[in-house]
């Protein structure tokens, strides 16, 4: 599966910078670079030169002169790789990087394809799979919680969870597999109490880690938040208020925003995005009635919720609507916001706490957007219900899709091997299922994977990684 050929790219991001840097890997990365790099200090080769060593000196053309360089030297197995390489450190002139990248394949060096140096990581045992994709969304990472999770899992946090599971299993499916090799001496050399014990701590761990997804792929996407309402409570002026710019139009006409208006906001290291919807309302206008179903599509598709009411109108109207709002929503966290604080008066805060009972997944705050009173005390509730606050540094989350699925699967397997040891099944069924848990956790870490996979997963890297 690992092409054999020396590969070359720039790995810094495209463009002119004060600096760039270019990559060579292969086996002949070394021998390549001595031919068309001249140290300016010691006049010796690269390849008589230690690794993990740094040299100053000029990419040649032959008499030419492309720039001055410093080469960084890296000595098979212990690079990034698993190979040879050497990185070029170059004045960041556009013209310069392709002069340099065009000499390197003039003396044998071939263009790298999307993702190849990881790829070769992975292929060379220097990472498992799962560490491979968590490169991609370390380098894609734009807040500190989507920086925290990819860097956990790119330091092998995930994996050894599925390493772990993996381990325990392959050793109660030898002592199964070996009772079928003795099935006519009635000899059980697993443990069935131990088995029982296993698969329950096997299933509650895999359930455990599915279920991190939701959290996790809203910490590297950005939090979901649907902010929706009747017309003219206030949506749009909290959204500006969140976004502290004039992102949306501000009207006095019910039914001014007609389609969701959708932006991203980084509160303390964690990215929301926030969904400004039409208002709900019965009306016989045909593109106001496609913005409100939009709403309620968007209110599916939200990790949290929040419901703007507007503290002037009476306590019935605003109860009517939380409950059509709670009958829309389902694991999803509710925050009810009551608007216009500052104009409906304290008695009728007062009446609302009295009329509403919050369930577990609801939360309650009053604001004015209009003079932006109370919304840090909204954004804290907002930090609350995303679940950031309670991450810790090790805490293993799931963030990939691929790894969701392949943990489904798996999670499933282990059931039937629980259904299967509570109604005392053969040992050769028990066997083919923990052999199809073993399958889809061996998935995730690339102990079990195809061409296909990979040449997805691989394609979606940038160029130089």
């Amino acid at each position: 599966m690992l092409d054999q050929s020396t590969i070359c790219a720039i790995a810094t991001a495209p463009g002119m910078g004060a600096i760039a840097t270019l990559r060579l890997s292969g086996e002949k990365a070394i021998e390549i670079a001595d031919v068309v790099f001249k140290s300016k200090k010691s006049g010796k080769k690269l390849s008589d030169q230690s690794a993990n060593s740094v040299h100053f000196g000029e990419i040649v053309d032959g008499d030419e002169i492309i720039d001055e360089v410093l080469i960084s030297l890296f000595k098979a197995p212990h690079s990034f790789t698993g190979e040879y390489i050497v990185e070029i450190g170059c004045h960041g002139a556009t013209f310069i990087q392709q002069r340099i990248l065009e000499v390197l394949m003039k003396n044998g060096a071939r263009m790298a394809k999307p993702g190849e140096f990881t790829q070769r990581a992975f292929l060379n045992g220097k990472m498992d799979l799962s560490q491979a994709e968590a490169v991609a969304d370390l380098i894609a990472s734009n807040t500190a919680s989507a920086h925290k999770m990819a860097l956990n899992q790119m330091r092998g946090g995930f994996s050894r969870e599925i390493s772990n599971l993996r381990g325990q299993l392959l050793h109660f499916i030898a002592m199964i597999e070996l009772e079928l090799d003795f099935s006519e001496e009635d000899v059980e050399f697993a443990d069935r109490g131990q088995l029982v014990k296993l698969t329950n701590e096997i299933e509650e761990l895999i359930g455990k880690l599915a279920n991190s997804f939701q959290l996790g792929n809203a910490l590297k996407n950005g939090v979901p938040v649907a902010i929706v309402g009747e017309t003219n409570v206030g949506k749009s002026t909290l959204l500006n208020a969140l976004l502290n710019e004039e992102k949306a139009i501000v009207s006095e006409i019910h039914g001014t925003t007609r389609d969701v208006i959708e932006d991203v906001i980084n509160i303390d290291g964690t990215a929301f995005r926030f969904f400004d919807t039409a208002g709900i309302r019965e009306t016989t206008d045909k593109i106001e009635t496609i913005g409100i179903e939009r709403t309620y599509s968007k209110l599916e598709q939200a990790s949290i919720v929040l419901l703007v009411l507007d503290l002037t109108n009476p306590v019935s109207l605003m109860t009517q609507r939380l409950e059509k709002i709670r009958e829309r929503i389902s694991s999803q966290k509710l925050i009810i916001v009551g608007n216009k604080a500052d104009a409906g008066g304290r008695e009728k805060i007062n009446e609302l706490l009295g009329d509403i009972q919050l369930a577990d997944n609801e939360d309650i705050a009053f604001i004015s957007a209009k003079l932006g009173q109370n919304i840090e005390s909204l954004i804290d509730l907002l930090k609350e219900d995303a679940g950031v606050g309670t991450l810790e540094n090790d805490d293993v989350i799931v963030s990939n899709l691929r790894h969701y699925e392949a943990l489904k699967h798996a999670h499933e397997a282990v059931l039937r091997v629980i259904d299967g040891l509570k109604t005392n099944i053969s040992g050769d069924f028990l066997a083919q299922d923990i052999r199809e848990c073993l399958h889809y956790l061996g998935e995730i870490t690339g102990e079990i994977s195809s061409d296909e996979i990979l040449g997805h997963i691989f394609k979606n890297f940038c160029i130089g990684k």
